[in-house]
């Protein structure tokens, strides 16, 4: 069975950008030289792995094996150079970081500074999405690190960045009753929510509390930008939701920050790695800025 390496990085980033086209872009090659990449790795294997009759082409049952182990081998080859490559003495580096869009300037724009102060040769890769897709993205081994918010997946280790209170965001003049600094999730019974995007991990989490205190919300928007959030929320649509950190930037006129009970809700955010994954130089450097402070 001749299995190539470059045939198994095809079929994985086919899947992972939805198309032959969008893939052919992310390796630098032709759509043609994909498609034929994907059918060798199909024949030297002796499974239809995409069904190309339905657009986009659906993953088969083998497709979803071969995706799996697909991913893990490739991560282990990643993992392989990077451990080469400091064998080797090299001075420069990369550093994949993941980091999602609710409180990384806060947290971790002065780590950015001391961090090119001490290895200004190596390259920081950033990528900015909702935990959810930062989660894939470290599971397959396109990040080094990745800011998740715990409790998170076994197969990943972490450490601790940064624990906040959750707060909800109203209207000066919205209907809901607030005790002092704090309210319960009660008694946001029928106000709207305005959240953030599908591929945020905080969305479940608020959701999972309201519906623990009696409540079915209704999303009435979704957002990935904090700004717009407040926004919306100050013009009266329904009620946000963000850590105190973020939150108590953001005050303004018109606008309340209180925070949840019944339940207390939190906002943990940890960096993470694939558990026994490769940790390079850098990541190591990363993480002891972090911890530093």
């Amino acid at each position: 069975m001749d299995i190539k390496l470059r045939a198994l990085r095809a079929f994985t980033e086919v899947v992972r950008q939805g198309g032959f086209s969008p893939a052919a872009r992310q390796v630098f090659a032709t759509q043609s030289a994909v498609s034929k990449a994907v059918r060798q790795l199909e024949d030297a294997l002796g499974f239809m792995l995409l069904d190309r009759s339905v657009q986009p082409a659906r993953l088969t049952a083998a497709g979803e094996i071969v995706l799996r182990r697909s991913l893990v081998v490739l991560a282990e080859l990643d993992d392989l150079r990077g451990e080469l490559d400091e064998l080797r003495g090299l001075q420069r580096g990369v550093l994949r970081l993941g980091l999602p869009p609710i409180g990384s300037s806060q947290l971790f724009a002065p780590v950015f500074a001391r961090f090119r102060g001490l290895y200004p040769g190596i390259e920081v890769q950033l990528v900015e999405h909702g935990s959810r897709r930062l989660a894939e993205m470290l599971r397959a081994g396109e990040l080094d690190l990745a800011g998740l918010l715990v409790p998170m997946a076994d197969e990943f280790e972490w450490q601790s960045v940064r624990e906040e209170p959750m707060t909800v965001l109203l209207a000066e003049a919205g209907p809901a009753a607030a005790d002092g600094d704090s309210i319960a999730f009660a008694a946001l019974a029928g106000l709207p929510f305005v959240l953030f995007e599908a591929g945020f991990a905080l969305n479940p989490m608020v959701l999972d509390a309201a519906r623990a205190a009696g409540l079915e919300p209704h999303v009435v928007a979704s957002t990935s930008q904090i700004e717009f959030m407040v926004e919306l929320v100050a013009a009266g649509l329904g009620a946000g939701f963000l850590p105190r950190l973020m939150a108590q930037t953001r005050q303004r006129p018109g606008l309340r920050v209180l925070t949840l009970r019944e339940p207390a809700l939190s906002w943990h955010l940890a960096l993470a790695w694939r558990r026994g994954g490769y940790l390079s130089h850098a990541a190591r450097a990363w993480l002891e800025l972090t911890a530093a402070g």
